[in-house]
């Protein structure tokens, strides 16, 4: 049964175990709602602003790059085994800023996202991302706990 509440997904992901559950969740919506998954990794420009511009630099921007392709393949992975489509985009920027506005560019409907990232600083950080987007965002947002 084809939903008009949820016609496009977007879920927001950092690769991390705990943001595999919101993948799930955000996965099984779409498939019981008919509707069509947009997945977004989000590379923290912030990060890598103050770094000069050197080889070293640039070989973290690619690892980082490559960590964000892995993330949005598992999205995509999910996806398949449901039947779901799904459209992928590596963002950069200021992450809750970049989910936001796909978002709103983009016309969808509902946004599910973790609230625990990685470890450590990271976890904090991908907490207050989340946060952000729930504070910023006109569009509803999901939360999903890790663990």
């Amino acid at each position: 049964m084809e939903s008009e509440l949820y016609k496009k997904i977007l879920i927001a992901t950092d690769g991390s175990e705990n943001t595999k559950k919101a993948v799930d969740y955000g996965i099984e919506l779409a498939r019981i709602a008919e509707a069509d998954v947009h997945a977004v990794y989000v590379l923290d420009a912030g990060a890598f602003a103050t770094l000069p511009m050197d080889a070293a630099w640039e070989s973290m921007y690619e690892l980082i790059r490559a960590e964000g392709g892995e993330a949005l393949k598992h999205v995509e992975d999910q996806g398949t085994k449901s039947g779901v489509s799904v459209e992928c985009s590596i963002l950069e920027g200021h992450p809750a800023s970049e989910i936001v506005l796909y978002a709103t560019e983009h016309e969808i409907d509902l946004i599910v996202m973790g609230t625990l990232g990685k470890t450590g600083l990271d976890r904090i950080l991908v907490g207050s991302v989340a946060t952000k987007v729930v504070h910023t965002s006109a569009i509803p947002v999901l939360i999903v706990r890790g663990g």
